[in-house]
């Protein structure tokens, strides 16, 4: 598979027939293609295109068929799609085409480094996406974002001067917390999905259990998990709180506790060989978490018999 690394968004804007970047750390752009252009936009059939840059990527466009694959699995692409990247992830293409207009806005981190939205774009998590999670907006929600990148644009392109930048992060800003909006309405709006990952993910915790891999192997982490699941694991925590409140650390620990609940009440229970058997290295860690959840410690639980 051939692989593209833009190192400059002007190497980026040549490549997709941009203009060049009135500034090297900053760009937007539309792209308005006609019938025949549109045509002809897609990747080589014979050949999958992987990419990756040096900057941070925001893209509205709506695709008309194709594939993107972002990480292991296919971008989940609609009408009014937003993408997010950050600095060197890979996003593969196949056969893509989009339709008429299409946004874009390239990041450089330099050109945001030392300012609040720095800190900001590292918190959000759509940015850190490893597979299929674009946002796809409804038209209510594609009219707001394409206000603000036409705002942003309008800056853009005026005459350079000492406000030029502060007013262009404060639309980024604007813009970004609309995505955050946007992105939560849209674990909302995706129950199916969200309860189907949350009970592959207890399977997994069962299969493991099951297979003594807690004894022999510690406790499962996150981003094991995740890959597990083929997500990324701020992907799987957001899913997974959407779904049932709690984070993905914590259904891990209801877990061990209610697996906990059972094996105390085996005749001759220890807790030391509980703990060891769901993978704490140490007795008393266990003890301290069962005692946090449960509110009794493992001693009086067997003691009472299970009734706390």
């Amino acid at each position: 598979m051939k692989h593209i690394n833009f190192k400059s968004i002007t190497e980026f804007n040549q490549a997709h027939h941009f203009p060049k970047p009135e500034n090297p750390l900053f760009s937007i752009g539309c792209k308005t293609l006609n019938a025949d252009e549109i045509e002809n936009c897609a990747a080589p059939s014979s050949e999958e295109v992987s990419y990756s840059n040096q900057f941070y990527l925001i893209s509205l466009k709506n695709i008309v068929s194709g594939e993107i694959l972002y990480g292991r699995t296919k971008y989940d692409c609609d009408t009014g799609t937003l993408l997010f990247s950050a600095p060197n992830q890979t996003y593969t293409l196949k056969d893509v085409v989009i339709s008429s207009e299409s946004w874009l806005i390239a990041i450089h981190e330099d050109f945001i480094r030392g300012l609040d939205i720095r800190k900001l774009i590292k918190n959000y998590n759509f940015f850190n996406y490893n597979v299929n999670e674009a946002l796809h907006l409804s038209p209510k929600e594609e009219k707001i974002i394409k206000l603000i990148f036409k705002g942003i644009d309008a800056e853009y392109n005026n005459n350079q001067d000492e406000f030029s930048k502060e007013i262009i992060i404060s639309h980024l800003e604007t813009f970004l917390k609309y995505a955050d909006r946007f992105y939560k309405r849209q674990f909302l709006n995706r129950k199916e999905i969200n309860k189907a990952l949350f009970t592959r993910f207890k399977d997994i915790l069962d299969e493991y259990f099951e297979s003594n891999q807690f004894e022999e192997k510690g406790i499962p982490s996150i981003e094991w998990m995740a890959g597990q699941l083929g997500v990324s694991h701020r992907y799987m925590s957001d899913t997974i709180k959407a779904e049932t409140g709690k984070t993905a650390v914590d259904q891990i620990n209801l877990y061990l506790i209610e697996e906990a609940k059972n094996l105390l009440l085996s005749p001759n229970a220890s807790i030391s060989e509980t703990a060891y058997k769901l993978g704490f290295e140490y007795p008393q860690y266990f003890s301290r978490l069962f005692k946090k959840k449960t509110g009794i410690s493992p001693k009086a639980y067997i003691e009472n018999g299970g009734v706390n």
